[in-house]
């Protein structure tokens, strides 16, 4: 069905819309999105409405939903209810925009790749030069960075060249501890903290406070202390307090996701209820794998 650039803009800003809200979406809502008269779009949406690419709801909370086959017309294949991936602007989360297709546009060129990725939610927050993360994606785990050189924003697409393609490994968050189970007790000197962590060959632990985990020290903590001259400094002087915590059964691409979302380096993997250790960001770096040269078919929207 060939529909015209503001058929098209409507409706992608529709679905962009009902992502955000998970309901109807009223006329003068997309009118302000797209900066058109509301009359047009009224107009427009009758019409949308006879091709069955729109649904009327009636009510005071009713409004405008699309079909399904306004996802097919669209190609859009994410559709409310299923498996998303996100998307990072700047090294942070982005809560209202998801990427439903990425594909490849230059992969034979030997110093240059460039990509394209779809996005339900608005890409008019999105400008040339910001640096963008995807995924992981669902299936594959793969994760994606950039740089945006380009938009469309009546597809709601996004041209970026691509710095690095990385996959994540579908293995448990606890795998990336090598020595479990090793805590630090809160009222434990920091040279003794140091000659723990250096024994068991680890940069980092948590702190507990009988068994309740109360922080995590790190060798660069104790290293900025013992520079500083604090040498008789108890470890609950220098910890960083509330961690965040995660269940050791928890796949690394999920365990990635906490470490963007709450902007940390370092987060405590806890098995059985017990601190079992920390694990950082480049714990799981070293874990990926990284992807040189991508030789990747031209889509990746179910990766």
């Amino acid at each position: 069905m060939e529909l015209t650039p503001v058929q098209t803009e409507i409706l992608t800003t529709l679905v962009n819309l009902f992502h955000q809200k998970g309901h109807a979406v009223k006329g003068v809502e997309i009118a302000s999105a797209v900066n058109r008269n509301p009359g047009t779009v009224r107009n427009q949406m009758q019409a949308l409405r006879t091709l069955g690419m729109v649904e009327g709801v009636p009510g005071p909370k009713g409004g405008y939903r699309p079909t399904g086959q306004t996802y097919d017309v669209l190609d859009i294949t994410d559709q409310p209810g299923e498996r998303i991936t996100n998307i990072y602007r700047n090294g942070k989360f982005v809560d209202d925009a998801t990427v439903c297709e990425i594909s490849f546009t230059t992969v034979q060129h030997p110093n240059t790749c460039n990509g394209r990725v779809r996005v339900v939610g608005d890409v008019r927050e999105f400008n040339n030069g910001d640096i963008i993360k995807i995924g992981p994606t669902p299936s594959n785990k793969l994760v994606i960075r950039g740089k945006i050189i380009g938009r469309d924003d009546t597809r709601n697409i996004l041209i970026f060249t691509i710095s690095d393609l990385i996959t994540l490994p579908k293995r448990y968050i606890r795998e990336c501890i090598h020595e479990g189970y090793v805590t630090i007790d809160v009222n434990m000197s920091i040279r003794d903290a140091a000659n723990t962590l250096l024994k068991h060959g680890i940069n980092g632990a948590p702190v507990i406070d009988d068994t309740n985990i109360v922080g995590t020290v790190t060798l660069a903590n104790i290293t900025r202390a013992l520079t500083s001259g604090l040498v008789n400094q108890k470890v609950w002087d220098i910890m960083s307090e509330e961690p965040i915590t995660v269940d050791g059964d928890t796949p690394i691409s999920s365990a990635v996701k906490l470490f963007d979302q709450n902007q940390v380096n370092s987060i405590v993997v806890v098995v059985h209820r017990k601190p079992y250790g920390v694990v950082f960001r480049t714990d799981v770096l070293r874990e990926s794998t990284i992807v040189d040269e991508p030789i990747i078919a031209p889509s990746l929207m179910s990766a």
